[in-house]
């Protein structure tokens, strides 16, 4: 919500303006454009992804996914289909500026509540005041959630890995979300002189945290799909000569499987605790985070993977390990992704890039999907409106 995501805003409304979309700007600071049905008063599919990203990030993460959509719309040529087409550009997904993810997801399925609003970014502004600074009312927040006639939602983004890369396959068909956990543990000993402590009367917070860290690798490496990163530690008082006393450092731990993933937190808050008790230290941990795995809709993904055929491609079934909005959605509404290869699997990172060809394949297969929707009986049938 800012002056770069309004100049955003402003470009994609002519892009989806010109090709025949209904755009409005919702109450949450999600960009939506209704491309008409075939006939009025059919239900609609949303297309989309996110339009924020990270600090110092790359050029495709999210705002692919968005393009690609308004592309298919561009495809169709002005064709329209027995569903309506809404494309959707999430205002928030990362989490970066106010510490919670899926703020614009959250509003469309209607989890976007008082204590969310009420949360405050560095400066001290509130969501709800984000909001309100961006034009927008939040008492009109129940107005963004979906549409009763919404038959599914499907989002294209890049894979943010090299598991494509690695197997040749430029478009994969995810089928499940991981679980994340993420936690921030601290330990605390006794600050003292390096000079002169000798080695068995230290009570070094910093050496606790470095044996912990090492047996978090070695529970990921044991533990097939398993991943688990202490991406962040700081060390009190910081300082060269002295020995630290206090040390915070988090803790991502994910899965496909919620019962892996729990187990595996369980593991090594117990190794925290046996390694700061056999330092003389002590140790405490918060959750930040718990989000359950999520699937993806089965059906969708079978079709998808016949639309990825049907581009003279070898469709890959995948597990993301990165949470997307498509794991909001899905709590309402069927949910489905597509992902692209990431050359170099490099992403929230300026390297961050895509192949033409790449994309080229992803609008092929979408235009073959969209087209698989329309002629599908199963595809209303489904959502109980056949």
């Amino acid at each position: 919500m800012s002056v770069p995501m309004r100049d955003c805003h402003r470009e994609i409304t002519a892009w989806m303006e010109a090709l025949g979309a209904t755009v409005r700007v919702d109450a949450a600071g999600n960009l939506r454009g209704l491309y008409p049905e075939m006939k009025a008063g059919a239900p609609r599919l949303l297309l989309g992804s996110h339009l924020d990203t990270v600090p110092n990030a790359g050029a495709y993460d999210g705002i692919l996914g968005v393009v690609l959509a308004v592309a298919l719309l561009e495809e169709l040529g002005g064709r329209k289909l027995p569903f309506g087409i809404e494309v959707v550009g999430f205002s928030e997904e990362e989490g970066v500026r106010f510490g919670v993810p899926f703020i614009g997801s959250r509003a469309v399925v209607g989890r976007l509540d008082e204590g969310l609003l009420m949360r405050k970014d560095a400066r001290g502004i509130s969501v709800r005041q984000a909001i309100q600074d961006f034009g927008m009312n939040p008492a009109e927040i129940p107005q963004a959630g979906l549409d009763d006639g919404t038959l599914g939602y499907l989002e294209f983004h890049i894979e943010q890995g090299p598991v494509l890369e690695k197997l040749g396959r430029p478009l994969g068909v995810v089928e499940a979300i991981a679980g994340q956990s993420r936690m921030e543990f601290r330990f605390v000993g006794r600050t003292n002189h390096a000079g002169t402590t000798p080695m068995d009367l230290r009570y070094d917070a910093l050496a606790a945290a470095a044996e912990w860290i090492t047996v978090v690798e070695r529970e990921a490496q044991s533990v097939g799909g398993l991943v688990a990163t202490v991406g962040s530690i700081e060390a009190e008082p910081g300082a060269t000569n002295v020995i630290a006393g206090e040390v915070r450092a988090s803790l991502d731990v994910r899965h496909r499987e919620d019962a892996v993933r729990t187990r595996a937190v369980e593991d090594v808050t117990r190794e925290a605790e046996r390694i700061a008790r056999a330092r003389g230290l002590s140790v405490s941990w918060e959750t930040r985070l718990s989000q359950d795995a999520v699937a993806m809709d089965a059906w969708l993904a079978g079709e998808i993977e016949q639309a990825v055929h049907k581009s003279g491609c070898e469709p890959q079934r995948m597990v993301s390990g990165a949470g997307h909005d498509a794991m909001i959605l899905a709590e309402k509404v069927p949910a489905a992704m597509i992902f692209l290869r990431t050359p170099g699997g490099i992403s929230h990172d300026p390297a961050e890039s895509v192949a033409v060809e790449d994309v080229a394949k992803a609008i092929e297969c979408g235009v073959h999907l969209l087209d698989q929707l329309a002629s599908s009986a199963e595809f209303l049938k489904r959502t109980g409106r056949a």
